[in-house]
């Protein structure tokens, strides 16, 4: 199975700036996340950032980091532009891995760009896991997903979906959407072509655009525990430890 990584890495986050080379266990974390994501089986992985101090960083450890334009609104937009300068074919597999999930199983990583292998109607692909808890159902932060016979996504949203008629009872067939994409290049330039639609905005939720225009999205119930990405100070103070117990456990 041959596909890419691209990791998309922004310096000026707004509630954590120059996240990608904050220190985790001696290193910046974009390594553990670019590491990460090569144990995942991926023939190329590359860094896509719109800085300077991120791709040195990036040279340092081995990794090969391309410049992007600093106008990007997303990390899809890019990926687009990495894939067009390296004219990558439209059926090459690309997945996107976030900046900023140094815990990110690489499993996960094969598990997305398979589902592709698998299903050459699919464009893009996802992962979800599911609901249990009611709160984690009621909370808007939480991104739901139903899907049809063929696990493709039928729609997203941070509303309780889908909804008992009755407005009680337990949560059933309700699935958390994991942030973890696989796209086919010409899906990527679909996407990144058109402009937001209105789901789109309501929502703020940029895979409603590829609904919209009609992509198949395959979803699969994710192989592993997904993580908590790095957003605030607190969540970064959390990986480091968990990463430091981690390599504690296997230093003799």
């Amino acid at each position: 199975m041959d596909f890419a990584v691209v990791i998309p890495a922004r310096y000026g986050a707004t509630r954590l700036p120059g996240k990608p080379l904050a220190d985790v266990c001696g290193r910046p974390m974009i390594q553990w996340v670019y590491e990460a994501a090569a144990a995942g089986g991926a023939a190329e992985v590359i860094v896509a950032t719109d800085d300077t101090r991120i791709s040195d960083a990036c040279g340092r450890f081995g990794a090969r980091a391309e410049m992007t334009d600093g106008a990007h609104a997303s990390g899809t937009d890019r990926i687009a532009e990495v894939a067009r300068r390296l004219d990558w074919p439209d059926e090459r597999v690309i997945v996107n891995v976030q900046g900023d999930e140094p815990l990110l199983p690489p499993v996960l990583v094969s598990q997305v760009a398979g589902l592709l292998d698998d299903d050459p109607e699919a464009e893009m692909a996802t992962l979800a896991t599911p609901i249990l808890d009611r709160a984690e159902w009621d909370d808007p932060n939480v991104v739901k997903v139903v899907t049809d016979r063929r696990s493709r996504a039928l729609y997203f949203s941070r509303a309780r979906i889908p909804w008992p008629r009755e407005g009680s009872g337990p949560v059933i067939n309700a699935m958390r959407h994991v942030g973890l994409y696989g796209y086919r290049v010409r899906a990527l330039k679909a996407l990144t072509g058109a402009g937001p639609c209105g789901l789109e905005l309501q929502e703020r939720l940029e895979q409603l655009r590829a609904l919209w225009l009609g992509i198949p999205i395959v979803v699969e119930e994710a192989r592993d525990v997904p993580p908590r990405g790095v957003d605030t100070e607190e969540d970064l103070q959390s990986v480091r430890r968990t990463l430091a117990a981690s390599r504690a456990r296997v230093t003799p």
